[in-house]
């Protein structure tokens, strides 16, 4: 094992990493996954609790998935998808024509979730442009917002931690207000929404009006406002009602601006629906597509609008096509698992898993309430979180990943938060399992 760490940081770069304090903190070697565990050279299991970074879905090496690969690799691994088209994507994408939102008739593929995003973008811009409103080219975004790390995606992101670098390099975008619930002081029915709350969301939410302030001055020069539905990843696992993003889609419509959607990290269930749109019963122009898609396992992402956009790119005018693509756009294989996970949801009816699952995280997580220093604790599908408001909270929450590292949980905290993303497969076993292992950890540590 020593040799391999000593091989990977005499040549590996890890993301998302100081890797001066890697020498000290060797990364985690893993040399094989089964079901919702990952194990380590010495054979010590960890429960993955942050999804493989918020993808997994069926747990790993799911036969039906392996299945899939193993036999598409027979027929088809890749071709351009350049005016050349293959049945594996064609019949995912008339599959995700019918479980998204009506009106989304339309698939444009790509390779992740910052892909899926910069075609959003790119597609809206150049839609104003072809349909004779070029001043239409500036995006509202939320100020506690991330949409991925290339260019487009940072510069409507708004994580400093994450951008900061970069600022020469992005375009302006416009920002507005997060909606904050557990913190704001403005006048709704509730102050802290996990799911189980929504049963009374105020459907005219107050932080609604700082958005439209926004688009009174600015509509004619705004091609769209993008938005991560209801969960908040990066900006610190926020959460906020379905009421805010119904009243941010009314306004769009009223102000003839696109919406964009980001459900990279909220789709496939992740929420307790298979989008988390569906919870404001709404219909964005653009929905952004990655991670769950897949199930985990295979890069692949994909965009998709509807068909008044689609049609604003029809055109004998060349300059009107869209000229965007990745090398392994619709790459057959991700095509093919991602139409055996989508099986799966019906087979293993996991969306009916993670509403089951949904109350009793947040009853764990309010377990919790009695340690002063937690506050905000929150749920929505299979993700809890709560925030550490303590002057050092970045040294307490590196010992809770170091705590859990040693108790078989892979647990990486963001900003404030300590949170959980549990595969949509997990059992109330393992969520038994998780919380008796985080109670000893959060009472010693944030005791």
């Amino acid at each position: 094992m020593q040799d391999w760490l000593e091989k990977d940081l005499t040549y590996n770069w890890h993301p998302y990493t100081q890797m001066l304090n890697l020498r000290d903190n060797p990364p985690l070697l893993i040399t094989r996954v089964a079901g919702r565990y990952l194990y380590d050279a010495d054979g010590k299991a960890y429960y993955d609790s942050n999804s493989s970074w918020w993808c997994n879905v069926h747990g790993h090496c799911h036969p039906a998935i392996r299945e899939a690969v193993e036999k598409q690799m027979r027929t088809l691994d890749h071709i351009m998808f350049g005016a050349i088209a293959h049945t594996p994507a064609i019949e995912l994408a008339e599959k995700l024509v019918s479980i998204t939102p009506p009106g989304l008739d339309r698939v444009f593929y790509s390779d992740n979730g910052s892909t899926a995003v910069e075609v959003a973008l790119k597609m809206s811009v150049q839609y104003w442009r072809n349909t004779g409103n070029s001043r239409k080219c500036r995006i509202i975004s939320l100020d506690a917002g991330y949409h991925g790390d290339t260019i487009g995606c940072m510069s409507v992101s708004n994580v400093e931690l994450f951008r900061g670098a970069f600022d020469p390099l992005m375009f302006q975008a416009i920002t507005a207000p997060t909606p904050h619930c557990d913190d704001c002081a403005l006048p709704c029915k509730n102050k802290s929404f996990g799911r189980l709350h929504w049963d009374t969301d105020d459907e005219n939410p107050p932080c609604v009006a700082s958005m439209e302030r926004l688009l009174i001055n600015d509509a004619d020069v705004t091609a769209a406002i993008i938005l991560e539905p209801l969960l908040m990843g990066a900006g610190g696992m926020l959460i906020y009602p379905p009421a805010y993003l119904r009243g941010v889609a009314q306004l769009a419509m009223k102000y003839n601006v696109h919406l964009i959607l980001d459900e990279v990290a909220t789709g496939f269930g992740r929420t307790g629906k298979m989008f988390a749109c569906e919870y404001a019963g709404i219909t964005p122009d653009f929905m952004c597509l990655s991670k769950g898609l897949t199930g985990g396992t295979m890069p692949l992402a994909a965009t998709m609008t509807t068909e008044t956009v689609y049609e604003g790119f029809l055109s004998t005018d060349s300059s009107k096509t869209f000229f965007h693509g990745h090398t392994y756009t619709a790459n057959p294989i991700g095509c093919a698992v991602a139409l055996a996970s989508l099986q799966l949801f019906e087979d293993d009816n996991l969306l009916g898993n993670v509403n089951t699952l949904t109350p009793l995280l947040l009853q764990k997580m309010q377990t919790f309430a009695d340690i002063p220093i937690i506050k905000n604790i929150r749920a929505i599908g299979t993700v809890t979180a709560f925030d550490v408001i303590h002057p050092d909270y970045a040294e307490l929450l590196k010992k809770i990943y170091r705590a859990g590292l040693a108790n078989g949980l892979i647990m990486r905290p963001m900003g404030k938060a300590s949170y959980l993303f549990l595969p949509q497969s997990a059992t109330i076993d393992e969520v038994e399992m998780v919380f008796e292992k985080l109670d000893g950890i959060y009472r010693e540590i944030l005791k």
